[in-house]
């Protein structure tokens, strides 16, 4: 079974950055789609940055205006999201979860459509 594990989490004040790694255990789980989800008590979980990793294709959720960047590394074994002028309305738990990519080479938003996820890391934004 394919472990994903996720670290980078903290408590940090508003404006600063924080960039939390991803690494997937499984060689045959590289070169899908990982994504990064958060979630907040009470709220669904909502995307937040996918990266087809064959070809490094990201996409982001619209609310990010390009505060966030996913990457990879190159051997594929972790993939990162590096959070910058983070706001309170950022905290939240932060999960990775990987998935098969749709046609396209396309990375769903949907968290139905992700197989294996990852046991979060906590992000807190203080004001």
């Amino acid at each position: 079974q394919v472990q994903l594990v996720e670290s980078g989490g903290g408590s940090i004040q508003a404006g600063g950055s924080l960039r939390l790694s991803c690494t997937a255990s499984e060689y045959t789980y590289r070169g899908q789609c990982i994504g990064w989800f958060r979630q907040v008590p009470g709220k669904e979980r909502e995307a937040v940055a996918r990266i087809y990793q064959g070809l490094g294709i990201a996409f982001y959720a619209a609310f990010l205006k390009g505060r966030f960047t996913i990457s990879q590394d190159n051997a594929k074994t972790t993939v990162y999201l590096q959070m910058n002028s983070l706001e309170p309305e950022d905290s939240a738990m932060y999960y990775c979860a990987t998935s098969a990519p749709r046609p396209g080479n396309y990375c769903s938003d949907r968290d139905e459509q992700y197989s294996y996820w990852g046991q979060g890391t906590q992000v807190t934004v203080s004001s």
